[in-house]
């Protein structure tokens, strides 16, 4: 058995609700930056809970290494324009703009997480505004539309209105304009 079935047969499982073992995998994965890649092909296992999990794990360990990402960057462009799966394209929203984009890459994921914001799930919508502001503070041409987008964030839930409106108020202090 090799070791990504070994690393990712710790993320198996039947409750779609839990996260099972994936902060291990990521205490793991961080102690041993070799084993990303392997990490990153269970987003693309046929098993959606694997995928689901390997997503998480890989989403904590790029919130400390996100260099580790940018090897992926051009199938995580790829997968966040094709992937259905809910689960998957939250936490894509996390870790794309951790990657270094070029301009046009950036355009291309703020189309993709603009779309986003139509899905129905609202931890989908929270993280598609969040990585728009986040792509939005660093590429002034993206700024304009953020904001028009997060000022008119009248829908959904409670919390994502109150995310809308923190995200403007910080690209505000960063960009007044």
């Amino acid at each position: 058995m090799t070791s990504s079935t070994n690393l990712l047969n710790k993320l198996r499982g039947r409750d779609r609700r839990s996260i099972g073992q994936s902060n291990k995998v990521a205490a793991l994965v961080l102690g041993r930056p070799t084993l990303f890649p392997e990490l990153m092909y269970g987003l693309w296992d046929s098993d959606p809970l694997i995928r689901m999990r390997a997503a998480d794990a890989a989403e904590k360990v790029s919130l400390r290494r996100p260099d580790l990402l940018q090897p992926f960057k051009t199938k995580l462009l790829r997968l966040v324009d094709e992937t259905a799966q809910q689960e998957l394209r939250w936490h894509l929203a996390q870790m794309i703009p951790r990657l270094r984009l070029s301009k046009k890459d950036r355009m291309r994921a703020a189309s993709v997480f603009r779309f986003h914001l139509g899905n129905q799930s609202s931890i989908v919508k929270t993280n598609a505004m969040q990585a728009m502001a986040d792509l939005a503070s660093i590429d002034d041409d993206l700024l304009p539309e953020v904001k028009k987008l997060l000022t008119l964030t009248e829908v959904g839930t409670a919390a994502m209105r109150a995310r809308g409106r923190k995200l403007l108020r910080q690209l505000e202090r960063k960009r007044p304009r």
